[in-house]
């Protein structure tokens, strides 16, 4: 069965795709003065990733734990967007045709070489429909064929169809070392990648302890592990409690913990220093299988209808976030814009009563991951009720949504907030099969969208944002999925400097004096 990506810690009001791949050596702030080699760094992770196959979910818990561990073929710079090196030191992409030349010298955790054939074998991996992996159509374009040349470290990829961000999507994709690929499941709790560090020790819902490698010289920009500053050790603690975590980072117990609720008031006047990071922290889902309520578009319209978006942004986001502008919105955002706001449906009560009068009771299901998760959902329980429909909601674990919304398909409503950096990384979540042949797990089918897209792809990059961002306000419009909030994700720095787009930069940590 497929998992849509999750992520509880960026605000949201449940999961979230997180899609990265950048992060260079810088240090942020704390000159060479204050910088000071070896030491421990404890990050908090507000779950646990479960499975640490690095391509068994696109969880963002396990995407920040595979950070440390697994590199990808290209990286993207986080302040500029650019492509930038990774296990590829060269890239071309021709029309169908992707190549990539690994550079020299990369090794594997076990000493051993990585080769073309080992980054080919990962992508058919998942490019193979039989294994359903999530990152099929999400960050591999379906249908592509890799080669490999390993007397010339080339990778070729034939795709079945022009796709203009698949170097995007490539800076998502981990890549598992041979032995790895071939005890995958060995990968559960261990790591066999070419990545700065090494998982070390495993205790599931404790913590992750990861050890520096020495001679780590392929990183994002050409970062590499002899850079001054750079921890011996990374432990990556499961705290879901962010005023626990808060209070972590202020007894000097934490180096790093992403805070957004209302903890980040004392935070601030602690004098902290953060990396900060857009995302998109409330998107509301219609479950529109056959026989559920929300199949008839007149019921999605209503219930969406019923709220009021812009008072449940400032609940959710505790007064800190604003209205969503596009589906895409992680930062290096790759198509700027707004297709989100003018094709909000507007609040009317009386027209949602008179539809939704008289419905069973419907079933919501969120993470109340954030301060303000809880009292938003409360607030929209209370106005669908002034709308005549009783809304039961249910809190649950990035684990359990993933069970409902994909297993038991036992819900209505949904908040689910998915954070990517590119548009057509959205397209299997939002047409296409649902579970378990696909990721489409509302059974979204919205033609105008559908036809955008189809549109768009044929486009090269950004010469078809604003097709793209057509498309997205057609769902929008229809009362398919509402983005309703962004916010901004702070990552709090204690006693150390690091990167934060949308995911921990290994490579950017330094530990400082003070």
């Amino acid at each position: 069965m497929r998992r849509i990506a999750a992520t509880i810690g960026l605000t949201v009001t449940a999961t979230v795709l997180a899609a990265c791949g950048g992060g260079g050596g810088g240090g942020g702030k704390g000159g060479d003065a204050q910088v000071v080699d070896g030491g421990t760094f404890t990050m908090a992770l507000s779950s646990d990733p479960g499975n640490l196959d690095p391509q068994s979910s696109v969880l963002s818990a396990l995407i920040s734990i595979s950070q440390l561990s697994y590199d990808h073929l290209t990286n993207i710079d986080p302040k500029t967007g650019e492509i930038q090196s990774g296990l590829a030191s060269e890239w071309n992409v021709d029309g169908t045709t992707v190549t990539a030349t690994l550079g020299e010298g990369i090794t594997c955790s076990d000493g051993s070489e990585l080769t073309a054939t080992d980054v080919a074998d990962n992508l058919n991996y998942i490019a193979d429909p039989k294994n359903e992996n999530q990152l099929l159509g999400t960050f591999l374009p379906a249908g592509a064929k890799t080669t490999a040349d390993d007397a010339s470290r080339t990778v070729t990829i034939t795709l079945a169809a022009p796709a203009p961000f698949v170097l995007e999507g490539l800076a998502s994709v981990p890549i598992i070392c041979a032995k790895g690929l071939a005890d995958r499941a060995s990968l559960a709790k261990t790591s066999d990648g070419t990545g700065p560090y090494e998982l070390t020790e495993a205790a599931t819902g404790n913590q992750y302890t990861y050890t520096i490698r020495d001679g780590y010289t392929w990183g994002p920009g050409g970062a590499t592990t002899a850079t001054k500053g750079m921890p011996d050790t990374i432990v990556m603690k499961i705290i879901e409690n962010e005023s626990t975590a808060s209070n972590l980072l202020l007894s000097g117990e934490l180096n790093g913990a992403v805070i957004n609720g209302s903890d980040k008031k004392r935070l601030d006047a602690s004098g902290l220093t953060t990396s900060d990071t857009p995302t998109l922290a409330g998107e509301q889902w219609f479950n529109q299988a056959a026989g559920r309520p929300a199949e008839d578009p007149k019921v999605r319209m209503a219930l969406a209808q019923a709220l009021d978006f812009g008072e449940l942004q400032k609940v959710l986001t505790s007064g800190d976030g604003t209205g969503g502008t596009t589906f895409a919105a992680l930062a290096p955002v790759a198509c700027t814009g707004d297709s989100i706001s003018k094709a909000m449906p507007k609040q009317d009560v009386a027209a949602a009563k008179a539809v939704l009068s008289g419905l069973p009771e419907l079933t919501m299901v969120y993470s109340a991951a954030g301060n303000g998760v809880s009292a938003a959902v409360e607030l929209a329980v209370e106005q669908w009720k002034a709308a005549g429909v009783t809304v039961k909601a249910k809190s649950q674990s990035a684990t359990a949504i993933q069970e409902t919304v994909f297993g038991s398909s036992n819900w209505d409503i949904a908040w689910i907030a998915l954070n990517v950096n590119s548009p057509d990384q959205l397209v299997p979540f939002l047409s296409g099969p649902g579970s378990p042949e696909g990721t489409n797990f509302a059974g979204i089918k919205n033609e105008t969208y559908e036809a955008g897209v189809a549109k768009a792809s044929a486009m090269t990059g950004q010469e078809g944002c604003s097709t793209w961002l057509e498309a997205e306000s057609a769902l929008v419009k229809e009362a398919d999925v509402i983005p309703f909030a962004n916010t901004v994700g702070k990552a709090y720095r204690a006693k150390s400097t690091f990167d934060y787009p949308g995911q921990m930069a290994p490579t950017s940590i330094r530990m400082l004096a003070n």
